[in-house]
């Protein structure tokens, strides 16, 4: 007798994505519960953003359609404790965080997962674009999409072999169309509601404007500066500035410069040429390995250190217990700390790390 799928978990942020998941997670069977987790009350949100209550509406008409039970949890002080406030500590330690590696990490895996389980649940389904397989040991692997033009593998680097045991990506091997052409099909209002596309608390993507907002601090301006100390101009925060800007500086050089360094030290940002952008070495911490529990040899991988990036050939190193090197074969442009480096061989996701440190070209 074949056994029955359990009961599952559904993230319905109300996009098209996750409805068509939960429609799949229904049609395979599952006892399937909807979730919404209500993380933002926030400022005017935009078209563009996720997790309003019209967000929460389209997800719970999906519910209703499917005859699901639907629930909203109020994840708000989670989500400013695990979320925004590791956002701004980043960006005050002269890092460019991604918060929503983190949001990922804290909210949906960790904190969605335990109330899953409160609820009976023993499987948590999303619609993130990857995929979830096992190798001939039982070993759960992170793969990418079918389709690389959706692939959100980059965001789930750090899935455990426990989150992966129990989680489920329905769309895995579908494309952008097929899952919107099968959400009008089953008369679902969202199908053709446009994708989130900035960070859901900075709608204006103003980083620097709502960091001064929601702290009240004053971020003291500072002397943007050429390698030899000479002054160029005049910044108005650290907060406000990220590695590989050129735009909005207001720097008359006489050539393109960039912005290539954040010294906190004395409140200056170092501004240099294009080709001071390059670097070839990195290393990371806070890192999760997916096929293994570690790495006893250096190891030829590809690599992204940005969610667009096409990765890139390099060798990956553990240099200590939270600790990876990763030294590329050729140079790569504004390898920005803060951000994350994630490991591929093939389609199989090796884990990543949150960039630490950079070597500059010399």
């Amino acid at each position: 007798m074949q056994e029955m799928p359990g009961k599952a978990l559904i993230a319905m942020s109300g996009g098209v994505d996750s409805s068509v998941a939960a429609l799949l997670m229904t049609r395979a069977g599952y006892a399937c519960v909807g979730a919404t987790m209500k993380l933002w009350d926030g400022e005017t949100a935009s078209d563009k953003t996720c997790c309003t209550a019209d967000d929460a509406a389209d997800a719970r008409s999906v519910a209703m359609r499917l005859g699901m039970p639907f629930y909203v949890f109020n994840m708000g002080e989670s989500f400013r404790r695990q979320v925004i406030d590791r956002f701004i500590a980043a960006y005050e330690a002269g890092d460019t965080p991604n918060p929503c590696v983190e949001c990922n990490r804290y909210m949906k895996f960790d904190l969605l997962r335990r109330q899953a389980a409160v609820l009976g649940c023993d499987t948590l389904a999303t619609g993130h674009y990857a995929r979830i397989d096992q190798d001939a040991n039982g070993r759960w692997l992170l793969q990418k999409a079918a389709g690389p033009e959706k692939d959100q593998s980059y965001v789930l680097y750090m899935l455990t072999q426990r989150e992966l045991a129990h989680t489920r990506f329905p769309l895995g091997d579908m494309t952008k169309d097929a899952v919107r052409a099968l959400a009008a099909e089953n008369g679902f209002l969202n199908a053709r509601k446009r994708d989130s596309q900035d960070i859901c608390f900075v709608p204006d993507g103003d980083y620097a404007a709502f960091i001064r907002r929601t702290t009240g601090k004053n971020y003291p301006a500072g002397d943007f500066v050429d390698e030899r100390g000479n002054i160029l101009g005049r910044h108005n925060g650290l907060i406000g500035c990220t590695i590989g800007q050129r735009r909005g500086l207001g720097v008359a050089a006489g050539k393109p410069v960039y912005v290539c360094k954040k010294r906190l030290a004395d409140n200056a940002v170092v501004l240099a040429g294009n080709d001071r952008l390059f670097s070839r070495r990195l290393r990371a911490n806070n890192i999760n390995l997916i096929p293994f529990d570690a790495l006893d040899r250096p190891l030829r991988c590809k690599a992204r250190v940005r969610y667009n990036q096409t990765e890139q050939p390099a060798t990956v190193a553990q240099t200590g217990p939270d600790e990876l090197e990763v030294v590329f074969d050729k140079p790569q442009r504004a390898v920005t700390t803060g951000q994350a480096v994630v490991l591929y061989d093939g389609d199989i996701v090796l884990g990543g790390g949150t960039i630490s440190q950079t070597e500059e070209l010399q």
